[in-house]
């Protein structure tokens, strides 16, 4: 059974960083499409960020260059390092994986993947 498991959320300060990662058990993460998505109360669940089997990535315009999502397949862990933080990236962070290949800007969707964590909260205030 596939089980994904978020960590490293929680309260930084604006101009901070954090490293959320996201453990996956059950199947290896080598043959999956991994992704970052977030959601605040009274809003829709929104991409942050995706990357490939291959490597490729994708970004939402208001993280790129301040997020980087990494894959580590022999720990079947993946990242999402997150610098220069605003107030407005607090929101609960979800992981997701799922089999599925092509471009990845395409791939990127909520609708596409399969497997989901339960979320880490990260919050940006002073």
């Amino acid at each position: 059974q596939m089980q994904l498991v978020e960590s490293g959320g929680g309260l930084v300060q604006p101009g901070g960083s954090l490293n959320i990662s996201c453990a996956v058990s059950g199947w290896g993460l080598d043959h999956f499409l991994v992704g970052w998505f977030r959601q605040v109360p009274g809003k829709e669940r929104e991409r942050v960020s995706c990357m490939g089997v291959d490597g490729a990535t994708y970004y939402i315009d208001s993280v790129k260059g301040r997020f980087t999502i990494s894959r580590d397949n022999a720990r079947n862990t993946h990242y999402l390092q997150m610098d220069s933080l605003k107030y407005e990236d607090t929101a609960v962070y979800y992981c997701a994986i799922d089999a599925s290949t092509g471009r990845i800007e395409k791939l990127c969707v909520e609708s596409n993947f399969e497997f989901w964590g339960r979320g880490t909260q990260v919050t940006v205030s002073s």
